[in-house]
């Protein structure tokens, strides 16, 4: 909490002080009020209470400390791909993924206004790295150098914190509101259609059997035998058990490089045999199979 810019402490306070008083209804979420994972929160579950939280490991802490009974973090952008990190801390959390949310993701570019009224010739823009990446094509053109900072609504704060005219933030409009900064100019993500795929976790999972007759995503990850041709057998039975396998990444965990781990969704639930054949086979080559969760689809693929 005490990591945030003042602006933002009051909001912070208050917030915090609701979530505690009903940790059930708390949502926890990485940023400071006005980012959009607390829009994301709201859009997911409207009479939730959003907690704020410095970091996306505070953010999972929260579950699984009980302050709040789920958290809402962003997995990956149609522009700029996955959040860094994410991939690691959400096995590494314990926790269970009960829920998907996809948000159109809109910028606007604000700053403080000068002396006479006017949003001064801003040089530079803080934002979180991935809003940064999303406007990278607007920053360029303008010649406004990109500032990273931990969250969108936090470089927001930080902006009115400092008062100065030529620096910026890059952040959700309701960002501008909270903290009375003039926006300058909307919707300055590169692409239109720019939408983020949040999570929803929380301490226990979804039992599969409530998601009959749902269209159900389930999400693990795991990694295969260090022998040739591993991954190939290991996903075969998906492809013959007509499994939709709809996300597949690698990543690296130590230094060594020799063991690569991977993260997918798949559409279905287990309980499903042509679910539960095609994992049993999965797990055969592998060193380990690790559920993240079962939920229901929000967004039909394909």
């Amino acid at each position: 909490m005490h990591s945030y810019p003042a602006p933002a402490m009051a909001l912070v306070a208050r917030m915090v002080e609701a979530a505690e008083a009903e940790p059930a209804r708390a949502v926890a979420f990485q940023g400071a009020p006005g980012c959009n994972s607390h829009r994301a929160a709201l859009e997911f579950d409207p009479a939730c209470l959003p907690l704020p939280c410095f970091a996306f490991e505070d953010a999972l802490d929260a579950v699984k400390e009980g302050r709040a009974a789920r958290a809402i973090i962003p997995i990956e952008n149609s522009q700029h791909g996955r959040v860094a990190d994410i991939h690691f801390l959400l096995p590494e959390s314990g926790l269970s993924i009960i829920g998907e949310h996809f948000m159109g993701i809109h910028h606007a570019l604000m700053g403080l206004a000068g002396p006479d009224g006017a949003v001064g010739s801003i040089a530079a823009a803080y934002s979180h790295p991935q809003a940064l990446g999303q406007s990278r094509h607007f920053l360029r053109q303008r010649g406004i150098v990109p500032l990273s900072y931990a969250d969108t609504a936090g470089a927001a704060a930080f902006v009115a914190e400092q008062g100065d005219v030529s620096a910026a933030a890059i952040a959700p409009r309701l960002a501008a509101e909270l903290y009375g900064l003039d926006v300058v100019e909307d919707n300055v993500e590169d692409s239109p259609d720019n939408t983020t795929r949040f999570v929803v976790l929380s301490q226990e999972p979804l039992d599969p059997f409530v998601l009959q007759g749902e269209q159900a995503m389930t999400t693990f990850v795991f990694e295969v035998l260090n022998i040739p041709a591993a991954l190939y057998k290991a996903l075969g039975g998906f492809a013959t058990n007509g499994v939709n396998m709809t996300k597949l990444e690698s990543y690296q965990q130590g230094a060594s490089f020799a063991a690569t781990t991977f993260f997918a969704d798949i559409e279905g639930a287990p309980g499903d045999p042509r679910i539960d054949r095609a994992l049993q086979e999965l797990a055969f080559h592998c060193k380990y199979v690790r559920p993240l969760g079962t939920y229901k689809q929000a967004r039909k693929r394909g």
